[in-house]
C-alpha cells in the first residue's frame, strides 16, 4: 500500500481552471492524461470551474509507485480515489464527465457518495466489453485475450496500433497525440490495467445509479457499440438520455470537440457563443 506524503490532488496533477459557482470534473480513460481535454477546457472554463487530473496509471504522473496493480485490480479503488480527491478539494454537487473506463468509475463513486454528484456525463463508457449471452459488448473473449497478449509482448507497438484504431484516422494529429499518451504509460502498468478494464463486468452497477446521466456515443466506435449505450440507458435508474455524435472513433474530445461541446452545452444549459 502506498502512503502519500503529499495530498492526492498534488500527486494526481490536479488543476482547476476557470471561475464560477459550479464545478465540472473531467476524467480521462485508459492510457490517457488530462491533456486529452485540452480542446474543450477553454470553452467550459467560461461557464464552470473545470477540474482536470491524471489517474495514477497515467504516464504524466511523476511517482511510479502510486499505481499498485493489486489495489487497482478493480474500478472500486479508482472510485475511492475520485471521492478522496473531490473531498480533498472540498467539492460537492458537481458535474462529472468520465471518458471510457472513467464513466463506470464515476457511476461507482456516485453510488458510494451520491451527494457529491449532480450529473454524470459518460463518454464512450461500457460496463462490459466481452459479449455474453444476449449482451453485445463488442468483443469475443478471444479478441480480448489477443489484446492482452499483444500488450504483454510488445506494449509500444500495440499502443501505436491501438491509437490508430480508436482515434478517427481522418485526424492524424489526434491519432499521434493519443499514441504518445499511451506510450508514456509504463508497460508494467499497462498490462494489469488492460486486464482490469477489458475483463471488467459492471453491469450490476448500473441499476444502483440514481444520479441523472447523459450517455454520449459516437456513431462508429470500435471499442463500444451503440447497443451498449442503449443498454446502459435502459439499466441506469436515474433519468438518463443517449446523445449521438456523428463522428468516428472513441475520443470525440480530440476529434469532434465542437460537436461534443454542443452536446455538453445543450445538456448543461450554457451557450457556446461564437467559438
Amino acid at each position: 500500500m502506498v502512503v502519500l506524503e503529499q495530498g492526492l490532488s498534488t500527486a494526481m496533477n490536479t488543476k482547476i481552471i476557470g471561475s464560477g459557482s459550479e464545478v465540472i470534473v473531467l476524467a480521462h480513460g485508459f492510457g490517457g492524461d488530462q491533456s486529452v481535454w485540452d480542446k474543450i477546457v477553454p470553452q467550459l472554463s467560461q461557464h464552470y470551474r473545470v477540474l482536470v487530473f491524471d489517474w495514477t496509471f497515467s504516464g504524466a504522473v511523476k511517482d511510479p509507485n502510486l499505481f499498485d496493480p493489486v489495489k487497482y485490480s478493480s474500478y472500486d479503488a479508482f472510485a475511492s480515489d475520485l471521492i478522496a480527491l473531490v473531498d480533498e478539494m472540498n467539492l460537492q454537487s458537481l458535474v462529472f464527465v468520465g471518458h471510457s473506463m472513467s464513466g463506470m468509475i464515476g457511476c461507482i463513486a456516485s453510488i458510494k457518495r451520491p451527494e457529491l454528484f449532480k450529473r454524470l456525463i459518460l463518454i464512450g463508457a461500457s460496463p462490459r466489453y466481452i459479449n455474453v449471452d444476449d449482451y453485445e459488448g463488442g468483443f469475443e473473449k478471444s479478441d480480448i485475450e489477443q489484446i492482452i497478449s499483444n500488450v504483454e509482448s510488445n506494449y509500444q507497438n500495440w499502443a501505436s496500433a491501438f491509437a490508430s484504431l480508436v482515434v478517427d484516422n481522418k485526424d492524424p494529429l489526434s491519432v499521434d497525440k493519443f499514441s504518445k499518451c499511451l506510450r508514456r504509460m509504463r508497460s508494467e502498468v499497462a498490462l494489469p490495467l488492460a486486464k482490469t478494464v477489458f475483463y471488467s463486468d459492471e453491469r450490476d452497477t448500473l441499476d444502483k445509479v440514481m444520479i441523472p446521466c447523459t450517455i454520449i456515443q459516437t456513431t462508429n466506435d470500435i471499442v463500444v457499440p451503440k447497443s451498449v449505450a442503449l443498454y446502459m440507458q435502459n439499466k441506469i435508474k436515474g433519468k438518463s438520455t443517449v446523445e449521438i455524435i456523428d463522428t468516428d472513433g472513441h475520443l470525440p474530445q480530440l476529434t469532434a470537440h465542437l460537436q461534443l461541446l454542443h452536446v455538453l452545452g445543450s445538456v448543461l444549459g450554457f451557450d457556446l457563443g461564437h467559438n
